[in-house]
Formats: C-alpha cells, structure tokens, sequence
C-alpha cells in the first residue's frame, strides 16, 4: 500500500484508538467510507495495529527495565526474536553501540531482575554479558496491556 500524505493523516488520528472514523473524515474532509477502507488496508497489511495501550508508570506493583545484551553470536535478529519469546520482554531491539540488542522487560513484585536473569534469560544459548537500567520515569511509553497485566 502506498503510504501518501491522506494515510499519513489518518493514522495520526488513529493515534487515539477510540477515535471514530467519521470524526477522522470530518476533520479531514473526506467520505467516512475513504477512511474505514484505508484503515482496512493498513490493517491488513500489518502496517496499522489498532490496540489498547497501558502506561506501566500506572500499573502497580510493576516496573520497566532495559537490559543491554552483548552476544557471543552474529546472529543478532534471531537472537532478538528468540528473545522476544521470553517471559517479560515486551520489546527487543538490535541495535548499535556496546551491545547487540537492547530488551525492554516489565518486572512486577516477585518476579524481580534476579528471577528474569536466572528463571528466564539463562534458557537463551550465546548471552555474553548484559547490564540492566532500571527505568524511575518514562515518558511516552505504553505498551500492549496483556504484556504487563499478565
């Protein structure tokens, strides 16, 4: 699907997921009809997801920790996407620098660093050394919420 500057548009409308497609078209000019086609298609495609979003500031007794993985491997996508499998990893990206991929994790009471570190990310072949940052504020993440409720 051609991404042009209408589409572009309406996926910033979309931004508020409770937003209905006739208030899309109204702000925008357009037949209700163009909207709800071109959101199908962005759907369809897998370019568009439209789904709930939670703020883990909010959510108690969890907390948000990026964790920089150094690998023993080149193989950095299919590390990160067997990484990505792992209980608590809600994001896994191969990045530069000093590590190789860099995980966002949601840790909640009793299931602390220590408990992902050695219940979880040991099962993972090829780990070399990973250095943790505890998240205090964060601002403009959400996160799909059966990523964090679970």
């Amino acid at each position: 699907m051609k991404i042009d500057d209408l589409t572009v548009s309406i996926i910033k409308h979309l931004r508020n997921g409770r937003v209905r497609f006739k208030e899309i078209a109204d702000q925008l000019a357009i037949a209700e009809g163009t909207v709800r086609s071109r959101v199908k298609k962005l759907q369809e495609e897998g370019i568009v997801e439209i789904t709930g979003l939670i703020n883990p500031e909010l959510v108690p007794n969890r907390s948000i920790v990026y964790i920089g993985v150094k690998l023993s491997t080149i193989e950095l996508v299919k590390k990160g996407e067997e990484i990505s499998k792992v209980k608590g990893v809600i994001s896994v990206g191969v990045v530069t620098g000093r590590y190789d991929l860099i995980l966002t994790v949601a840790l909640k009471t009793g299931f602390g660093l220590l408990e992902f570190y050695t219940q979880e990310l040991s099962k993972v072949d090829e780990i070399q050394s990973v250095e943790a940052f505890v998240v205090y504020k964060c601002y403009n993440i959400k996160i799909p919420c059966d990523e964090i409720i679970a």
